[in-house]
């Protein structure tokens, strides 16, 4: 099963936290077995460490490559060899799980833990991690369209606002002199309004 990046992101967050917590002479509770198994049981149930499945594997790979490229003449003893090895170190993934339980039983309560186990455990739980990431990668679509029609949005509105405003503090253009009433010349000695000549 695969967890959303953010799950496994903290999860990893979590679990290098908890080597730092654990390596400090401050973390001196005793953490009971009883709490320590049911982080265990959590760990399990959220595949916290399914994310760190390949690291022997690639590990193994990379150190065949670059032995074989130096020695090509023992590609047959370098693969049987990492292989060998690389099987005899597969029981130290036990050594991150217990730390992966203890970084959790740090955090979380016993009954927490418990919560978190049977949630995952369950149908419900079991879905939410398979279709989880199908649903992250939906919802940060929906999200893009949103974002993009709130900025264009609010730039359009504050645009209108701000030309509102722009245009009241315009000065007010000079209204066109009127002709007096009585037909004579206006006071800036244009014509009267009737074209009459004075």
């Amino acid at each position: 099963m695969i967890l959303p990046k953010r799950v496994r992101r903290f999860s990893t967050l979590l679990a290098a936290s908890a080597v730092l917590a654990l390596s400090s002479p401050v973390f001196a509770q005793d953490i009971s077995e009883s709490h320590l198994k049911a982080a265990r049981a959590a760990v399990a149930a959220i595949h916290a460490t399914d994310s760190f499945d390949n690291i022997l594997p690639q590990a193994a790979g990379a150190l065949e490559s670059q032995l074989i490229q130096k020695n090509p003449d023992m590609q047959e003893l370098i693969g049987k060899t990492v292989t060998e090895k690389a099987l005899g170190m597969a029981s130290r993934r036990a050594d991150l799980e217990k730390e992966a339980a203890m970084a959790y039983a740090k955090v979380f309560s016993e009954k927490d833990l418990n919560d978190i186990a049977a949630f995952y455990s369950s149908e419900a739980g079991k879905k939410l991690l398979d279709s989880g990431p199908a649903v992250t990668r939906d919802l940060v679509k929906a999200a893009d369209i949103w974002q993009n029609g709130v900025a264009r949005d609010l730039a359009q509105q504050v645009g209108e606002t701000l030309a509102a405003a722009a245009k009241a503090k315009a000065p007010a253009a000079p209204a066109p002199a009127a002709a007096p009433a009585d037909g004579s010349a206006p006071a800036d000695n244009s014509a009267p309004a009737d074209d009459s000549q004075n």
